[in-house]
């Protein structure tokens, strides 16, 4: 019980530094669909950081995954770190010459306008040289140095957003100082996303400088080589998420007629965002877990242990499904800021259903990581992938974006069944189905009960939340209270 509290407690603190600066930056949503009132400029903003992400997983080509991975089982950690350090530097700085050199390229490949490419450039560049130094502290489990970071460079891109977009107009309305007046340029709301962005990533990265200088450097080709290869199918795998998570938004503005598109985009972009609390959820739980599971991979019966926590991952990841259902009308009245990206609300129940899949996969997929067959990773990715553009292809002309609801449903619920079907045959983990099968499937019961039969009804809806939570009281409280409450050693 120890270890699940120890995990418990890390997992919070990587919530904090998720979910905290991702709440806050949540706030940026009103904000930015009050200032894009047609939908359409919200939907332009979608497309570049959808780009934004897929180059992403690119620039980190599976590093780090693969550094989580030989730098527990390695024994000259320094020289790892050093390897990984120097390897994204390099990586990162030739992609910046060649995306200068490229604007025009880049611009007709994605779509973005090329005045967009440098700022973008910068923003992929600056992330990718915090990797391997953010993942140093997760490795070294310090979580409050991580959170703490995090939630700084949230607060200073937040703080400049409020600034550039609210505050600077009115300034500049007012005919306050020259110096004001010289910065504002009407017209510049994404230029000044890309700031903001730009001065947050650039003051993280300089936080974690000093990771940078106290390494003794050398590069090892021989454990560079065995990081790639072990990386290579992380980042296939990588590439596949992302595609499943953003590719969607880029293909309603290919498919779409062009005099609609960005509006549908804008409105599709802005009522996934209220998923966000499954995906935060999900992604929380995924950072405690993965360097827990590297470093308990060989403690006697580790199996036993993965078990009990996917089944808690299910649990709670089921009472954030029905919670985030009953409240979401409020929820786009409160964070949608303007009345035409209401329409949207229905897809907001296939997403979180969708990224529930994708935490539960998550939680599967630790059999392939630790037993160094990512392969399967690339495989099942793949798959889900190719699901993705299937169903977007085929299903956008005639549904619109509820086809690109619909594809990550299906895509990240495949995944999740191919996870455990393999799982069970190279590294079998004794889940308990039934529960998990039971606590799922109410869930979703009730969440369908709320949304479709009772349409959104607050009071219904909140009545079959309390029942469901004094369900999970009385079936696993004795549980809870024996990891929460017991001492540690």
């Amino acid at each position: 019980m120890n270890l699940l509290k120890k995990l418990f407690k890390q997992t919070f603190i990587y919530g904090l530094a998720t979910v905290l600066p991702r709440v806050i930056s949540f706030f940026l949503l009103p904000l930015y669909t009050s200032i894009f009132e047609n939908a359409s400029g919200y939907g332009q903003y979608t497309n570049i950081y959808s780009w934004i992400a897929i180059f992403n997983v690119f620039l980190a080509y599976g590093m780090e995954t693969a550094f989580f991975r030989f730098y527990h089982k390695g024994e000259n950690k320094s020289t790892i770190i050093s390897t990984s350090l120097i390897s994204l530097l390099c990586s990162s700085l030739l992609f910046l010459v060649l995306a200068l050199s490229m604007k025009e390229t880049l611009a007709e490949l994605t779509n973005i306008n090329i005045d967009y490419i440098k700022f973008t450039s910068y923003i992929l560049v600056l992330d990718a040289l915090v990797i391997i130094p953010f993942a140093l502290l997760r490795a070294k489990e310090k979580p409050m140095k991580y959170a703490f970071i995090k939630i700084i460079n949230v607060v200073i891109n937040l703080s400049f957003n409020v600034f550039f977009l609210l505050i600077l107009p009115k300034m500049a309305q007012e005919g306050s100082s020259g110096f004001f007046n010289s910065i504002y340029k009407e017209g510049w709301e994404i230029q000044y996303i890309f700031v903001s962005n730009i001065i947050a990533s650039g003051l993280t990265l300089l936080i974690l400088l000093p990771t940078y200088f106290k390494v003794s450097y050398k590069f090892d080709m021989g454990i560079w080589k065995q990081m790639l290869k072990y990386a290579g199918p992380v980042m296939v795998a990588g590439v596949a998420f992302t595609v499943n998570e953003v590719f969607d938004k880029i293909l309603l503005i290919e498919i779409l007629p062009e005099d609609i598109a960005e509006t549908q985009v804008g409105i599709y972009g802005a009522c996934y965002k209220l998923a966000l609390f499954m995906t935060l959820f999900g992604t929380a739980f995924r950072m405690g877990i993965e360097p827990f599971f590297f470093s308990h991979a060989k403690t006697e019966k580790p199996q036993r242990t993965y078990a009990q926590i996917t089944n808690y991952f299910v649990i709670l990841g089921s009472i954030i499904l029905l919670g985030v259902v009953v409240f979401v009308e409020v929820l786009g009245k409160l964070f949608l800021g303007s009345e035409v990206y209401w329409e949207g609300l229905d897809i907001v129940p296939i997403i979180l259903l969708g990224s529930f899949c994708l935490g539960i996969y998550h939680n599967l997929s630790v059999w392939y990581k630790v037993t160094d067959q990512t392969k399967f990773g690339a495989y099942i990715s793949s798959i889900g992938a190719l699901i993705t553009l299937i169903i977007n292809i085929g299903l956008i002309p005639k549904i619109g974006y509820m086809a690109s609801a619909l594809a990550t449903l299906i895509a990240y619920g495949s995944m999740m069944l191919l996870s455990y079907y393999f799982g069970r045959k190279y590294y079998p983990v004794p889940y308990n189905m039934r529960k998990i099968v039971f606590y799922l499937s109410v869930s979703i019961v009730f969440s369908a009960l709320s949304f479709y039969v009772f349409h959104r009804n607050l009071i219904a809806g909140s009545i079959l939340l309390l029942l469901f939570l004094g369900l999970v009281y009385k079936m696993e409280g004795d549980k809870l209270k024996a990891i929460f409450l017991q001492r540690e050693n």
